[in-house]
């Protein structure tokens, strides 16, 4: 890391979190002065080093973070840089997607830009979801600059949390729309794990389906090391780089756990009716069930690849976890924290 900029001041938010904490020991490690946005009744569990400040973010309160920022800026001169990870993936509701993901994340952005002193560079973590599935004839990757065409509220979200970003050009805004995340932390890669455990490979397309993946701590070295980067571009989608099919996951998890697997095909129609009734029985509740009928889609879609060239050639090095190192060290973890028994 360059000699300036060391102990420059990063607030991230979501601090608390699968991806946030492991972007928290990032900055920490590549030697910045970290600052962990969260709730005040956030959990802590995750970011127990010492050198981490803390600093309270109800982004749900814009005239409370408005007033937050001003006074750090007048006390400790403002944040040199900024990660804004937080944002929700599940939801009770779909329009709490808008309200969370949308909502806050602007008006948080705005919060900055009034407090008087902007970042040198906001980092928006947003997801490959705002592109929606690429092409299922050609398979051809997702492309940065490719038409954004979202295909759950949760996509459409932060497609609208980037378009709402954008006439903010005092925060120099670079946008990173990461693949499907996988690693130690996560409890809904754990369910896969268990199921895996279990012995069942679930097939929800009944033919190919190209995945992409980036293991947590790449996903973290990379969005802290643009904070550094001498050329940034706007916005970035972000993977390890490989090809997956449907196929690779499953088997590096049952190798992992050393596990033989009997492939479980699910045909699409009696999925999508099974599921339609239980979003249908949840709503009489109010709720929204994980697994809803925009999550199958996203699900079943067959091509999720995606072209991460751009982010590795700018930051001049490359992904460090293969897939199967990367399920080794998630189980590894699971293991030690009792999570998978």
């Amino acid at each position: 890391m360059p000699q300036d900029m060391q102990s420059r001041k990063v607030l991230i938010t979501g601090a608390s979190g699968f991806i946030g904490s492991f972007l928290v020991e990032e900055a920490l490690k590549q030697g910045f002065t970290v600052y962990a946005g969260i709730r005040p009744q956030s959990s802590k569990a995750f970011l127990q080093d010492r050198a981490i400040r803390f600093f309270p973010c109800d982004l749900s309160s814009p005239q409370e973070m408005l007033s937050r920022l001003r006074r750090f800026n007048s006390e400790e001169g403002g944040f040199d840089f900024v990660i804004h990870n937080a944002g929700i993936a599940k939801a009770n509701k779909r329009e709490d997607f808008a309200r969370v993901n949308r909502d806050c994340s602007i008006q948080f952005a705005e919060a900055l830009r009034k407090a008087g002193k902007p970042p040198e560079r906001f980092i928006f973590v947003s997801s490959l979801a705002t592109h929606g599935p690429g092409d299922e004839s050609t398979f051809n990757p997702i492309r940065v600059r490719d038409p954004q065409c979202p295909v759950s509220s949760y996509g459409k979200s932060k497609l609208e949390a980037e378009i709402g970003l954008r006439p903010l050009s005092s925060l120099n805004t670079v946008i990173v729309r990461p693949t499907a995340v996988y690693g130690p932390r996560d409890p809904d890669f754990l369910r896969y794990f268990k199921l895996i455990d279990k012995g069942i490979d679930l097939d929800l397309t009944g033919g190919r389906q190209a995945l992409s993946f980036i293991y947590v701590k790449d996903l973290s070295r990379a969005i802290v090391g643009l904070l550094s980067a001498r050329r940034c571009q706007p916005a970035y989608i972000l993977s390890d780089g490989e090809v997956y099919e449907r196929d690779d996951l499953a088997e590096a998890i049952a190798k992992t756990l050393g596990r033989k697997t009997r492939r479980v095909r699910v045909p699409r129609v009696p999925m999508r009716a099974f599921v339609s009734l239980w979003e249908g029985l949840n709503g009489v509740f109010g709720r929204l069930p994980f697994l809803n009928s925009e999550k199958l889609t996203e699900m079943s879609a067959s091509n999720w690849l995606c072209d991460s060239s751009a982010i590795w050639t700018d930051l001049q090095t490359s992904p460090q976890y293969s897939l199967e190192a990367g399920v080794r060290e998630t189980n590894a973890w699971y293991r030690e924290q009792d999570w998978l028994k």
